[in-house]
């Protein structure tokens, strides 16, 4: 179970591998979330328009990730995933 005061949630902007089918819609492939991370979307559960609990609107694609569910964005032309990151010690309460 992740202990959410040594965690924090922010926007991490992403490379995402897109392919566009004849009749314009977006087919995702993979996330690069950094150089040494590469994951495929193994497909896409849904696409709606929303707003992001972090800021920002856009539209967003609910998706399985290596079979977990995960939502990635995209934003006046950029993507960015929902990504849990750590807490310095020195700031956990």
């Amino acid at each position: 179970m992740r202990d959410d005061n040594k965690f924090h949630r922010e926007k991490r902007y992403v490379e995402v591998d897109v392919r566009f089918t004849p009749d314009g819609k977006i087919r995702l492939l993979a996330i690069n979330y950094d150089k040494s991370h590469i994951y495929g979307i193994d497909r896409v559960l849904a696409v709606r328009r929303g707003t992001s609990r972090l800021g920002g609107k856009g539209q967003c694609f609910t998706c399985m990730i290596c079979e977990q569910k995960r939502n990635l964005w995209l934003e006046q032309g950029k993507w960015f995933v929902e990504a849990y990151c750590s807490v310095p010690e020195s700031r956990v309460s």
